[in-house]
């Protein structure tokens, strides 16, 4: 694998900031920007031979700049949902921002996915890798301790794209990494991604009210639009008249999944028909987020002035499970003082 270095423009406050793309021998390639972490393309070859770009987002950096679906982005401190924006550690309250009606959403108002990062292309086993470096200090949105937080971006030969997360922090903190790419296979601007094919892991997921959050109760799949224990079209359950559908207008669920946590293990699989695109990933997280992008409303303009219209494209966000702060019986997302947050993603893909 080889990395090459551009730039990107410069930030508000005047920091220059790049692009990397990182390319394998099959043909494939991926640009990551050091700002936010943000993945802004993948190039896929289709059962033809065709490459297409299959991920969501923007030509430039002002775009990335502003608030929106966070394409492509490192999400923390906290990913996904915190209920009324506060969280009780060693008998502390830590009030944070409400950016999601009452509760506080992706890290707050200049999450990791708003920060520059530091870049460092490094040597690994298998050739160059993207290693970004990024320092959140003691009360940066309100979250307790300086964290130390390290990304590393990889490409295999095996059409593997691999995210390894890794965080150390000075106090007791609180901390869930995620990636947020929204992935269409046919292509990101071959319009919704209903005919995708969905499988994952997991025979339950934890329900939610109507803001979108956990309720604490866990729920079996089976005979629910949530059943994706085999590939199944997306399009079959998103406009079901089940309440958890119509709290969202399609998906915006944590599928509890199958795994054991100790090192990254099949997760589940999307495929495109038409392109034959086949991308399965892994993960050693305890949860996933299925996001249809229900909230897509033809104002998001993406790369080539592409208008993406709702369920355009979908992110599967591999993470502990959203509000795990209040339900104690969920996967705890607590960072002790000196440990190490190490949790990996792997991205594959392929031709069915």
């Amino acid at each position: 694998m080889e990395i090459t270095k551009r730039s990107f423009g410069t930030t508000k406050d005047g920091t220059e900031v790049f692009i990397f793309k990182l390319s394998n021998a099959q043909g494939m390639s991926t640009e990551i920007t050091n700002f936010g972490g943000i993945i802004v393309s993948i190039f896929v070859p289709d059962k033809n031979g065709k490459v297409d770009d299959i991920a969501l987002g923007f030509d430039n950096l002002d775009s990335y700049q502003k608030p929106g679906p966070y394409f492509g982005a490192i999400i923390g401190r906290h990913a996904n949902r915190i209920e009324n924006a506060e969280f009780e550690l060693n008998g502390q309250v830590y009030h944070l921002v409400k950016n999601d009606g009452n509760n506080h959403l992706h890290g707050g108002i200049k999450g990791f996915d708003k920060v520059v990062w530091t870049p460092e292309i490094i040597k690994t086993e298998e050739g160059e890798a993207l290693q970004l470096t990024y320092l959140s200090k003691d009360g940066e949105e309100n979250y307790p301790g300086n964290l130390e937080v390290k990304v590393i971006y990889s490409l295999n030969d095996k059409n593997e794209l691999k995210i390894d997360y890794y965080a150390v922090s000075d106090k007791d903190t609180v901390v869930n990494l995620t990636n947020h790419t929204y992935f269409n296979l046919a292509g990101h601007d071959s319009g919704d991604i209903l005919d995708h094919q969905l499988m994952i892991t997991g025979d339950q997921f934890t329900v939610i009210n109507d803001e979108c959050i956990p309720t604490g109760e866990i729920r079996d799949v089976k005979g629910t639009p949530m059943d994706f224990t085999t590939l199944r079209p997306i399009r079959d359950g998103i406009d079901s008249d089940d309440e958890q559908i119509k709290y969202v207008k399609g998906y915006d669920h944590n599928w509890v999944l199958n795994v054991s946590g100790k090192s990254p293990e099949k997760a589940g699989e999307l495929y495109e028909p038409k392109s034959g695109r086949l991308m399965e990933f892994y993960t050693t997280k305890p949860g996933v987020q299925f996001y249809s992008g229900n909230s897509f409303d033809g104002c998001d303009k993406g790369k080539g002035g592409v208008v993406y219209e709702k369920w355009g494209g979908l992110c599967l966000e591999t993470q502990y499970f959203p509000n795990s702060l209040k339900h104690k019986h969920f996967p705890s997302p607590i960072l002790k003082a000196g440990e190490e947050y190490k949790h990996t993603t792997i991205y594959k893909f392929s031709i069915s």
